[in-house]
C-alpha cells in the first residue's frame, strides 16, 4: 500500500483540463427569452431521448456533477413533463419515439422552451437517412433552441441555458 501512495505522489497529477471550447453559443431569440423570464431565473428541464447513442444523456448528466453544478444557477431536473418549464431533447426521431415525443410535448405545460440537443437532434447526424429515423426534433415539434455538437460539452450546454435565462457570465 505504502509503495502505490509513494507512486502516486511522486508521479503528481496526471489527468488535466478541458481545452477552451470552439464552439460558440447558439444564438437565442428573442421569443425564446421571454418565455424564460416567466420562470423567474429557475429552470426546471425535462430530458427527452428520442433515439440517441446516449453521448448527449452523459453530458446532461455531467451537468448536475459538482464540477458543473447547474442547481447553483436555478437550472433543475424534473422526473415528470407535468413539472418542467423547458424539453432538452436528443436524439433523432425514431419511429418507436414520435409518438411518445408528441405527447410528453403535450404534457408539458405551456409556456414551455424546447432545447435540440447534438447534432442529432438538429439535422439527424449520423443517423440521417437510416430507416428507423423520421427526421430531427424540429420537423415534429417547434424547437426553440439549438445547441450543437456530437455530444456538446457540458459547459457549452451550461452557457446556451445561461444565454436563455439571460444570466450569462459578465466579462
Amino acid at each position: 500500500m505504502f509503495r502505490i501512495i509513494k507512486k502516486s505522489l511522486k508521479k503528481g497529477l496526471v489527468t488535466g483540463q478541458y481545452p477552451e471550447s470552439v464552439t460558440p453559443v447558439p444564438a437565442v431569440s428573442d421569443a425564446a427569452r421571454n418565455k424564460a423570464k416567466l420562470f423567474h431565473r429557475s429552470l426546471t428541464i425535462r430530458e427527452v431521448d428520442t433515439g440517441s447513442c446516449n453521448g448527449c444523456e452523459m453530458e446532461m448528466n455531467a451537468l448536475m456533477n459538482p464540477m458543473y453544478d447547474a442547481e447553483r444557477f436555478g437550472i433543475h431536473i424534473a422526473a415528470s413533463p407535468r413539472h418542467a418549464d423547458a424539453l432538452v431533447v436528443t436524439g433523432p426521431v425514431t419511429f418507436n419515439m414520435e409518438k411518445s415525443l408528441k405527447d410528453v410535448y403535450r404534457s408539458t405545460p405551456e409556456p414551455r422552451l424546447i432545447f435540440a440537443l447534438g447534432d442529432c437532434a438538429i439535422d439527424c447526424g449520423m443517423f440521417k437517412n437510416s430507416y428507423a429515423v423520421t427526421g430531427p426534433v424540429e420537423k415534429h415539434i417547434p424547437v426553440d433552441v439549438k445547441i450543437p455538437g456530437c455530444p456538446p460539452r457540458p459547459n457549452e450546454i451550461l452557457a446556451a441555458l445561461l444565454a436563455v435565462m439571460d444570466r450569462r457570465k459578465k466579462e
